[in-house]
């Protein structure tokens, strides 16, 4: 790979400048990790026309041509998992506990999209003769292909995985890609570029990395109508200014998450403190899937916050290249700042500062709030923060009715020993007893939705 102090962009098969840098901070060591080159809007253009030139040659590809590109993609991912922890590590800030399994992860997505790649024609392509008066001895035949251009939208907390999630499909089906990850975390990307173009030989333009500011040349790539489909990790907001901006496209996104964990009487009050800590402290609460509220009957608030309190002393605050570490820094001290804002919001209209709440740059300490008034911030918006946010509900109505009154519908937790109240509240997918996947308790079981439920769609539900 080039020097990760100077990174190119790869467009149409060639390394090539751009007319700005990107600073990346090294959040494990401090100082600069990299430079990387930023696109402006003629890379941009040029990105574009590339991909849509590599249409023609992708169409042309066989199934099994691709799968061997992506089972060879996941071997080169395999041979350089050091380097792209190293990375994750200093460029994302997660502990070297979190970090360590993304590439074997990621390559293991690779070669499930290589059986995804020889299971498209015999799962969707399709035979018909003609059944109607008129059409007798007519034939047609149904076969996949590519829907074109898919332009990637990748977000720094995860940027590795949430990358090859988007990127592996799209090449299995024989589209071209074009690669624009966070500017915040951009190495790791620039690392999954230099394997594909150093272990395959794709048609030129198949796959273009364009790293740049989003409000440069966000809407130069979102707006253009040589784009198929985009595929998106990102707040909310964002999300609506890309869908807002794109053209006739198919939109393919995940946009925040505000899960609330809901915690009865009858709970065991030990797991699910233990639960609910781990969900709001996991990467420092960077997930769209992390606790970011508790939702405690007013019988049992006062215990499970003494409960979480102990839980969150025994996580490990320190350097992310050590095994013992649970707990690193956030992406950068703008965003600290934020989380910072809303727990001063929060105890300014009456919320319980129980412990934490302090920031030195991009870190802060996990921090636990009590008896948060139902209408703060803090409980109704995603705070992507290390904050266990905990507020009362009176009955089960109220609790449903606060645990759906955010915008944001992504995960949502249960914590009862009463089975009928689980079937009652689960919908889709909610976890009970499992602290929105932060730890999955026992055998697992989808339940279908039931009238009153609570909205959620990614975890399992567990009793």
């Amino acid at each position: 790979m080039q020097s990760l102090r100077a990174i190119q962009l790869y467009i149409g098969g060639d390394w090539c400048d751009g007319p700005e840098t990107i600073e990346v901070r090294d959040l494990a060591a401090g100082g600069v990790l990299a430079h990387v080159d930023a696109a402006g809007s003629q890379q941009a253009e040029a990105a574009l026309a590339a991909a849509e030139g590599a249409q023609t040659p992708l169409r042309e590809t066989t199934p099994v041509e691709r799968a061997d590109w992506l089972a060879a993609i996941a071997d080169g991912l395999d041979a350089r998992a050091e380097e792209l922890t190293d990375v994750i590590v200093r460029e994302a800030g997660k502990p070297i506990s979190a970090a360590c399994d993304a590439p074997e992860n990621a390559a293991r997505r690779f070669r499930r999209a290589a059986a995804e790649a020889r299971d498209l024609p015999q799962r969707y392509g399709e035979y018909r003769e003609g059944s109607t008066s008129g059409h007798e001895g007519w034939n047609a035949i149904v076969k996949p292909e590519p829907i074109g251009t898919v332009l990637c939208l990748s977000p720094y907390n995860y940027p590795l995985q949430t990358a090859i999630l988007q990127v592996a499909p799209a090449l299995a089906a024989g589209n071209s890609v074009i690669l624009n990850p966070s500017s915040k975390t951009p190495v790791t990307a620039a690392i999954l570029t230099d394997v594909i173009q150093s272990t395959v030989d794709l048609p030129d333009g198949a796959f273009n990395f364009v790293p740049g500011k989003s409000s440069e040349i966000g809407d130069t790539l979102a707006g253009d109508d040589r784009v198929d489909t985009i595929a998106m990790t990102d707040f909310a907001a964002a999300g609506d200014h890309v869908a807002r901006q794109s053209k006739i496209v198919n939109l393919v996104m995940k946009l925040g998450g505000n899960a609330p964990a809901l915690v009865f009487p009858d709970a065991n009050l030990s797991d699910a403190a233990d639960a609910c800590s781990a969900g709001s402290l996991k990467f420092g609460g960077q997930r769209c899937s992390a606790v970011s509220r508790v939702l405690a009957h007013e019988l049992v608030h006062d215990e499970i916050v003494e409960r979480i309190e102990l839980t969150m002393e025994s996580w490990v605050v320190g350097d992310p290249f050590a095994e013992s570490t649970d707990f690193g820094p956030l992406i950068d001290a703008d965003h600290a700042k934020e989380v910072d804002k809303l727990v001063d919001e929060a105890v300014d209209a009456g919320a319980e500062l129980v412990c934490g709440g302090q920031r030195d740059g991009a870190f802060y300490e996990p921090t636990l709030l009590a008896n948060v008034p139902q209408d703060a911030r803090i409980i109704s918006e995603e705070q992507f923060g290390p904050v266990a946010a905990v507020t009362t509900f009176a009955d089960e109505d109220e609790a449903i009715e606060l645990a759906n009154a955010s915008d944001l519908a992504l995960d949502a937790s249960v914590f009862t020993s009463d089975h009928n109240r689980a079937l009652r509240l689960a919908t889709g997918s909610t976890p009970v007893g499992s602290g929105s996947m932060a730890r999955p308790l026992t055998e697992s079981a989808i339940f279908p939705p039931a009238a009153t439920t609570l909205r959620g769609s990614t975890a399992t539900v567990s009793t």
